[in-house]
């Protein structure tokens, strides 16, 4: 009797494996086929049931769900599903992704590409079996077909094979890495073993049944045989006659079947209590791989620890090296001691001399904002003495100017009254003789009309319309003359006030600043004296009236 095998069944790629492991969990959008899955609503709410605490509601609302066919919204929810993975492996996990787990998001959200979806959702199935709710999930994927359950093992152990850890690792977690190895061989050889074993275990069912059917047929061939037994009993006694051969080679045949089946029922027994058994050790393997989940996540701490460790032990090192340093200038320490002693009782010295100093300083700083405050006071009568000694000089300037006009005033009237006086002499004397000369001129009218006549008519016309012309051209002349020289006297005259107004405002200020340089000068004394006396009591005093004295000399320069 052949037995009959169950057809092998075929391997699914990574992306409807993982696409069905997806199904298990209750999301509010589908997730069916890949082009439902390229909208990254699916996955975000999958990251939020795997870890609600990282991937939380504020980050899910970040997810635009009304997608459609605008592939850039597409891209930016994928983008945002992978820079959310990525930031949990580095920052919850302390894992960083290798670059050949990186899928390619414009293949995903363009073309639909089942490989490139793949990786990212192999990079949600490492989320999964990593966050705290792992052994739920690992739960899950048993749940599923062993076809399924034997890609998405593969997937892990890419996962674990192709992730770098962001410490370099030690030999504690180069241990603790084995044994996860191992861990995980175990488990997939028990879920092998287990497959072999249910694969066996139906093939003993099948076998069990068609037994059970032989044995049903033998039972109903029996009883045929035992009424013919019934009629044929004389016929068995002879043992020689061929019923009787046939009912002996049966009875043989059913006592055959009947230990076969004996037989085959003690290994189903023998083959169920195995099976037993390595359910019981794959429990065991799965608590034992908890168990090492959770030394792995004390290897990282640990890791942590140990850096920290490291950069104690760098400072240890360093300290070590400044002590050495340090042990070796304390053998020069009785040296030093003396130089300490004298170096006190100098530092006891200095220490009168700064408190005395101290008290000087508040004093001088006193003095100083006084100080201050009279020099802009000094400042602002200064601006003020300036601005009205300008105002006095200007007065003085129009002052002096207007007594010279009254002078030049004065001089013209008496030049005047002069003018006037011989005026009046000479108007005397014309009158006089123009008394006389009327009764003259009544005598010599006529003589003087026939002698003017006579001119004029020995005179020719020409010359005497160029004597005319000249004679107008000289007036002329005189009267242009006479206006250019007055235009160029004013001017000058114009020029040489504005000379003498600059004369005396440079007078003023040279006098202002005489007088500043003075009273400076004296302020400078005055500070002089005062310092030199308080130099006499130390060597800080000197520094700080050396000081002063630079000060003053720079407020000085300026000024000048």
């Amino acid at each position: 009797m052949e037995e009959t095998q169950p057809p092998p069944q075929p391997k699914l790629p990574l992306c409807d494996s993982l696409m069905i492991w997806l199904q298990t969990f209750n999301t509010a959008s589908p997730c069916q086929d890949v082009k439902q899955l390229t909208s990254g609503v699916a996955m975000a709410q999958v990251l939020h049931q795997i870890d609600a605490a990282w991937f939380n509601e504020s980050w899910l609302s970040r997810i635009k769900e009304d997608v459609g066919d605008n592939w850039r919204i597409k891209a930016s929810n994928v983008k945002k599903v992978l820079q959310g993975i990525m930031s949990y492996y580095h920052e919850f996990l302390g894992q960083q992704i290798s670059e050949a787990l990186i899928p390619d998001l414009n293949q995903i959200t363009e073309c639909s590409d089942p490989v490139e979806l793949g990786r990212l959702l192999q990079l949600i199935l490492g989320c999964a079996i990593n966050c705290e709710k792992k052994q739920e999930h690992i739960q899950n994927i048993m749940t599923l077909e062993e076809s399924v359950q034997h890609v998405v093992m593969t997937a892990i152990q890419e996962l674990m094979s192709k992730e770098i850890l962001s410490s370099p690792p030690n030999d504690a977690i180069g241990e603790l890495e084995q044994q996860l190895k191992r861990a995980l061989e175990e488990l997939q050889e028990a879920l092998a073993e287990k497959e072999e074993l249910r694969q066996r275990c139906e093939e003993l069912d099948m076998q069990v049944t068609t037994l059970q059917d032989e044995k049903n047929s033998l039972v109903s061939e029996n009883e045929m045989m035992n009424e013919k037994l019934d009629q044929l009993d004389g016929s068995f006694d002879d043992p020689n006659t061929v019923v009787a051969k046939k009912y002996f080679h049966a009875q043989l045949q059913l006592e055959q079947l009947q230990e076969e089946n004996f037989r085959l029922e003690a290994a189903k027994d023998d083959y169920r209590v195995h099976c037993e058994e390595l359910e019981k050790q794959l429990i065991e393997f799965q608590h034992r791989n908890d168990e090492l989940t959770s030394l792995a996540e004390e290897t990282r701490a640990l890791k942590d620890e140990i850096d920290v460790l490291r950069a104690t032990s760098d400072k240890a090192n360093k300290l070590e090296s400044t002590v050495e340093i340090y042990r070796q200038k304390l053998q020069d320490l009785n040296d030093l001691r003396k130089q300490v002693k004298t170096l006190q009782e100098t530092n006891m010295m200095y220490m009168h001399n700064t408190v005395s100093l101290e008290e000087e300083l508040k004093k001088a700083n006193a003095a100083r904002t006084q100080l201050e405050t009279y020099k802009r006071q000094v400042q602002d009568l200064h601006v003020k003495l300036s601005s009205e000694s300008k105002r006095a000089d200007t007065l003085a300037f129009e002052m002096k100017r207007l007594e010279e006009k009254h002078e030049a005033l004065l001089k013209e009237k008496e030049r005047l009254i002069e003018q006037r006086d011989t005026l009046k002499e000479t108007n005397e004397e014309l009158r006089c003789s123009q008394v006389q000369q009327d009764h003259l001129n009544q005598t010599d009218a006529s003589a003087t009309k026939s002698y003017e006549n006579l001119a004029a008519e020995i005179m020719p016309v020409e010359y005497r319309e160029v004597f005319i012309r000249l004679q107008h051209e000289n007036k002329m002349l005189r009267l242009q003359q006479e206006g250019s020289e007055n235009e160029r006297i004013e001017e000058l005259q114009e020029q040489l006030e504005q000379k003498h107004r600059k004369m005396n405002e440079l007078e003023t200020e040279q006098r202002l600043s005489k007088e500043r340089i003075r009273e400076l000068q004296q302020q400078i004394e005055d500070l002089q004296k005062s310092l030199q006396e308080q130099g006499s009591k130390s060597e800080g005093e000197s520094k700080s009236s050396h000081a002063w004295r630079h000060l003053i000399c720079a407020y000085i320069r300026p000024a000048n």
